[in-house]
Order: structure tokens, then C-alpha cells, then sequence
């Protein structure tokens, strides 16, 4: 087996083929796989014959399942959400705020694993903006003021009862469970260095972020939405094209993610896992 690895020529991203993801893999392709993961930051394996057995084996290569709050899982998996929207929905489009999974967790996932299942014949893109690339670009002064700042994390915007996705959201497909656990919050380095490289970049977003440590609270949302727009500059962004029998997997360490629409009339569906943070192993 040759990987066969062909970079977007953009913020991030990169081509894998050369691999069947349908079989097991051998740990040396394990390892080459993990490394492309963690160079390019987001790689798409196209023209995969695979279904939910192949997803979970695969997810099970880079660190076993990632806890997946607020979302119920698909009948039969523990580990499974479908990420779904039917031809006629007429909801907000989810997850179309840029953000890093589960930041509010924590040990946030490492990353996450999205297989193709039913994909529109326009529209869908996932784009996502390289978080290095944000940081290095950024001023040393700016830096100096922002590398040691905590990040206070919640999912409280998005899946309290009276968030996003909490009892005001009718008519969605998606199976989401909002509750009281969203209020809680945690706290994260607004900087951290990765885990596996140890290169410096910013860790999610205005959204889920939702204050900082020991600085007021009008001051720090004026800052988070400075940051935001800088974060997610046109820069930093790479946009993802879906095709059929595709599955992508991201590094939820240093990349930001969102989704995006233009496929009204037709439906999408998507199964995600989360693979869990990173234990040196």
C-alpha cells in the first residue's frame, strides 16, 4: 500500500488516496496517515466503499472515541452522530459559526471524522481555518499580549434549554439533546502549543469561548470578536468539497470549522465521530 498524499494548495488540507478504508490497516500506515494528519491538518480520503464498521475501525486507529455531548447517536452505534438535513428543512443551518468541537470539554477531542453518506450535487462545502497560521501571522505585539491569556469555554449558547439548539429549535432532523450540562464551563489556554507537535496556535473561537480569565467582561467579548474576524480570515481558510464516498478527518486542535449551505431542495447527510484527545500514546 503507497499513500499517495497531494496537498490543497491552500491555508491547509490535503488529497489522501492509495488506501482502502474498507480494510484494516497496518500500523506503519497508521503512523504515515498520522503524520499527513498532523502536517496538513485536514485530509480527505475520496472514493472510499465504506459504511459504519469501516468508520468506527478507522477512528479507532488514532486514539479510540471522543465523549459526544448533546447529540444522540444513530441506532445501533454508540459512537455515531448523523450530521443530517433533509431536502425541505427549513431550520438554521447547523454549525454554521466557526468553532473547534467540543472546546468546552475538559479533554476536547483530538479530532474529528466525517463520512460521506448522502451528498448534495451542489453546495456543503466544510470550511476550515488553520489556527498555526492565524497565531504565526499575528503581530508580536499582539502576541505578547495574548499568550498567556485562559479562555473561559461553555456550551451554554448553543445547547442550554434556551440556546441555539435548545427548545425554541422546531422542524430540525438532526437528533439533538440540549440541557442543563450545558451550562457548565472550563477553562483552556487561549494559545496552547499542540500536544503532539508542540506548535502554537489559537484553540476555538468566540461562541464556544465565552469570556477570559481576570479581564472584564465587555473587554473580553470586544477582544474574542477582534479575534474572530482575524481567526477566520480569508487567509487561513481552506474550503472542503464533498463528494461521494468521501470521508475527512480533522484536527480539532488546530483547525476551526464551519459549515456551509447552497444545496437547498437536496438532503445531506454525514456520520461523525470524535476521536478522543491525545495521551502521549
Amino acid at each position: 500500500m503507497v499513500l499517495r498524499v497531494e496537498p490543497s494548495g491552500g491555508a491547509c488540507g490535503a488529497r489522501v488516496t492509495g488506501v482502502d478504508l474498507s480494510q484494516p490497516l497496518d500500523p506503519a500506515t497508521v503512523t504515515e496517515i498520522r503524520a499527513h494528519w498532523l502536517e496538513h491538518l485536514v485530509l480527505a480520503f475520496p472514493d472510499q466503499q465504506i459504511g459504519d464498521d469501516d468508520l468506527e475501525r478507522f477512528t479507532g486507529y488514532f486514539g479510540g472515541f471522543g465523549d459526544d455531548p448533546f447529540f444522540a447517536p444513530i441506532a445501533g452505534r454508540r459512537h455515531i452522530a448523523a450530521i443530517r438535513r433533509e431536502a425541505d428543512e427549513q431550520t438554521p443551518l447547523f454549525a454554521e459559526n466557526w468553532h473547534s468541537d467540543w472546546s468546552f470539554q475538559a479533554h476536547p477531542p483530538a479530532g474529528t471524522c466525517l463520512m460521506a453518506v448522502d451528498i448534495p450535487p451542489v453546495g456543503g462545502d466544510t470550511l476550515f481555518a488553520n489556527q498555526h497560521a492565524a497565531w504565526e501571522a499575528l503581530p508580536d505585539a499582539r502576541k505578547a499580549e495574548q499568550v498567556d491569556l485562559i479562555a473561559v469555554h461553555s456550551a451554554r449558547l448553543a445547547y442550554a434549554p434556551d440556546g441555539t439548539y435548545g427548545a425554541k429549535d422546531k422542524g430540525r432532523s438532526m437528533d439533538i439533546r440540549p440541557g442543563e450540562a450545558a451550562l457548565a464551563v472550563q477553562t483552556h489556554p487561549l494559545v496552547p502549543a499542540h500536544p503532539e507537535t508542540g506548535r502554537r496556535g489559537f484553540f476555538s473561537t468566540l461562541g464556544y469561548i465565552i469570556g477570559i480569565e481576570g479581564m472584564a467582561q465587555d473587554a473580553a467579548i470586544d477582544l474574542l470578536r477582534e479575534l474572530y474576524a482575524w481567526q477566520s480570515d480569508e487567509r487561513f481558510v481552506f474550503a472542503q468539497k464533498w463528494e461521494p464516498g468521501m470521508l475527512v478527518m480533522w484536527d480539532n486542535r488546530a483547525v476551526l470549522h464551519r459549515a456551509t449551505g447552497g444545496y437547498e431542495g437536496h438532503r445531506r447527510e454525514l456520520h461523525r465521530t470524535t476521536i478522543a484527545a491525545w495521551n502521549g500514546n
